[in-house]
């Protein structure tokens, strides 16, 4: 029994190694394969697909008992599914490293040069700027009290 478990009295085939980190992979991306599994097997309904709850076994024995397909094949193409999906992840996220480094730095020069213009004003009229705050507190919360009472 090397390679048998038991749960609850019954024999079970234990998960090899290399497949427990295939099945979390399947699982983690499984939302966004559920598109690309219904268009390679079109005849499985999308909420029965969800109803396995991204579990690779039991998407591959459900594709397997609809088509009659090998299970190891559709195994094969399941992984096969999640190593694009990995790959044109790492891609967008290269791509966006770029924008997101000019972001950062327009964040930081709006920052640097917007900052000490707005507090300056509020530096040398500090009673000002609190009865403009107060007046604007009293509209917004007339105006939310009067949509309450039209309600």
């Amino acid at each position: 029994m090397d390679s048998d478990t038991r749960v609850n009295g019954f024999e079970q085939e234990a998960e090899p190694d290399a497949a427990a980190p295939a099945a979390a992979r399947f699982r983690d991306h499984f939302d966004s394969l559920l598109p690309s599994i219904q268009q390679e097997w079109p005849e499985l309904a999308r909420h029965t697909l969800e109803a396995t709850r991204g579990s690779l076994d039991t998407v591959v024995e459900l594709i397997a008992r609809q088509t009659g397909s090998n299970s190891e094949a559709i195994k094969e193409q399941l992984m096969q599914l999640v190593a694009l999906t990995g790959e044109s992840a790492h891609q967008v996220a290269d791509s966006l490293r770029p924008l997101e480094q000019t972001l950062e730095n327009l964040v930081d020069e709006l920052n640097a040069s917007l900052r000490p213009r707005l507090e300056k004003p509020l530096r040398e009229r500090p009673l000002m700027t609190l009865g403009m705050a107060a007046a604007v507190g009293l509209v917004v919360g007339w105006l939310l009290s009067s949509g309450r009472r039209s309600s």
